[in-house]
């Protein structure tokens, strides 16, 4: 099992931005460390000016921040799998804290695309994580159980784990400056990993869970070694090469 190292730049970087930062990356990174992958997800805009820039690199990937579960069709302003693939992408997010909680996506139209994405050929990465609010309640277990179950819900039992990605996010402290601590983590990510084994059986415990929020070179080791963290996605700090491939290396 491959750890994937993940970059999510949102909504940041014109085309020539991105161009110059994967450049760099590739060139700081030089050889992936054994045993990683590294991921980039630009905006929809920057796509081929990345993937012309990983194509001098190998254990890199592209990714997507997005898409509408459909073909094709009169989705004005949507963008579809095939899209995606045409541009070089191999993986695509689902169910970010920020399409949830901002662009107001439910749990039924995240498995849509989960699903859709996954028999469209790419790997899908499905975010889950609980707000600020429901963890002071004592509803984590609750809120990613329910992401898990509905998130996941159209998937096939044969579908090959390397192609199943969940990353946990607590909402309250993605782009805070904030970290849940070690004891944090590994609660989350050993309940996420039973959730996943009572949805897949043995293939549960091969589907690599991500960890996000506020990862930066300075505590990525520390994170990465916990129990069942299989890699990290990261905001902020996958914006600059240098930040980035620091946390690759990690």
């Amino acid at each position: 099992m491959k750890q994937l190292m993940a970059a999510n730049w949102k909504m940041y970087k014109t085309a020539g931005e991105a161009r110059e930062v994967a450049d760099e990356l590739v060139k700081l990174v030089g050889e992936v460390p054994e045993g990683r992958e590294v991921l980039v997800i630009p905006p929809f805009t920057a796509l081929y000016a990345v993937a012309g820039a990983m194509n001098h690199g190998t254990g890199f990937h592209l990714g997507a921040q997005n898409f509408y579960p459909e073909a094709e069709g009169a989705f004005t302003g949507e963008i579809s799998p095939a899209m995606l693939r045409d541009a070089c992408c191999s993986y695509a997010l689902a169910g970010h804290s920020e399409r949830r909680h901002v662009m107001g996506e439910d749990d039924a139209f995240i498995g849509r695309k989960v699903a859709y994405g996954l028999e469209q050929g790419l790997r899908m990465i499905l975010c889950v994580g609980e707000l600020l609010e429901e963890r002071k309640a004592g509803r984590v277990e609750e809120v990613l159980r329910s992401q898990l179950e509905k998130g996941l819900s159209g998937v096939p039992q044969d579908v090959p784990a390397e192609d199943i990605v969940v990353a946990y996010e607590p909402v309250w402290a993605i782009g805070t400056g904030e970290v849940a601590g070690p004891d944090e983590i590994v609660h989350a990510h050993a309940f996420v990993r039973s959730v996943l084994v009572d949805l897949f059986g043995e293939k549960g415990h091969e589907i690599r869970i991500q960890y996000g929020g506020s990862v930066k070179p300075a505590n990525c080791s520390e994170i990465i070694a916990l129990d069942n963290v299989d890699g990290v996605l990261v905001g902020g700090a996958s914006l600059q090469a240098e930040s980035f491939s620091q946390i690759v290396k990690a």
